[in-house]
């Protein structure tokens, strides 16, 4: 599972690029190396889908996104679904919650009240002032030269602002409303929560939950009474055995899809777990 921010910061020359701080927005239509992608984010990222389609699979759901989709994906993890048969291109900004709240404190009329639960992939709403926008941004990466960094963080503000001066972006307005409320500090039970099923390494987790490893690892066992990866076992196993006896999932489709680094890794936990191997107990579930 690979980071998507540091995957486009650190190929500028794959990924066309303008940034500002660490709010980046970048361009690009190149496809993944396979069917499946799995990645995360530490920042919220907006999309907004100039030509093609891929699907975006979280742990609550599938969001299919084409020629004309925008929407904001929230930080977290997911896999994307490519098709080999048609372009692609996209226009992406990564937005960081702090950026996102500073913007905010400039708007003069009063925001929402935040929800409780979020959508993984939250829609927008595609209004014509929006795809002007879009179409300006693309006029700089046209441009001989990188436009100043002071207009760039102009531009990425006249976005934040714009998203939450629609009244149509329902959802999207009570999330802004809720990083208002608690800016710079994510709930650390909602990180597991909606990642548990992912490959992604403690240090990853940590940085989803904006702590430090050791302060990640210290609140866990606060919050939980154990600890990460015995919590991580126990919530990936669980999944794999309703998979495996529910979902009519195969062994190698129930342990990619509760985040384990292999088949053979997954069923040596199982086996320990439950006292047979998955494929047994699939089997006798079967009869």
């Amino acid at each position: 599972m690979y980071s998507l921010y540091g995957k486009v910061i650190s190929n500028p020359g794959h990924f066309r690029q303008l940034s500002c701080g660490e709010s980046l927005i970048t361009l690009f239509n190149c496809p993944l190396e396979s069917r499946f992608a799995d990645m995360w984010s530490h920042y919220n990222y907006f999309v907004y889908v100039l030509e093609g389609r891929k699907i975006w699979h979280t742990s609550h759901g599938s969001y299919d996104l084409r020629k004309g989709s925008c929407v904001l994906v929230r930080k977290g993890a997911c896999i994307v679904e490519q098709f080999f048969d048609v372009r692609f291109c996209l226009v992406v900004f990564f937005l960081p919650d702090e950026f996102i709240c500073e913007a905010l404190k400039n708007k003069s009329s009063p925001m929402r009240q935040p929800g409780e639960k979020f959508e993984p992939v939250i829609a927008v709403d595609n209004n014509p002032a929006l795809q002007a926008f879009i179409q300006s941004m693309i006029a700089y990466f046209d441009a001989r030269r990188e436009p100043d960094k002071a207009l760039l963080q102009l531009k990425f503000r006249e976005l934040v602002l714009m998203l939450a001066d629609n009244p149509a972006n329902v959802e999207l307005l009570s999330y802004f409303c809720s990083l208002l409320k608690e800016p710079q500090n994510v709930t650390l039970q909602s990180v597991m929560e909606e990642n548990f099923c992912y490959n992604l390494k403690l240090e990853e987790f940590a940085k989803l939950s904006a702590r430090s490893l050791s302060a990640f690892k210290r609140d866990f066992m606060r919050l939980y009474n154990t600890s990460p990866g015995k919590w991580l076992l126990e919530k990936r196993l669980n999944l794999a055995l309703h998979l495996l006896t529910n979902a009519g999932r195969s062994v190698s489709e129930t342990a990619f899809e509760c985040g384990f680094e292999s088949s053979s890794h997954f069923s040596r936990a199982f086996r320990q777990r439950f006292g047979a191997s998955p494929l047994a107990l699939k089997q006798q579930n079967a009869n």
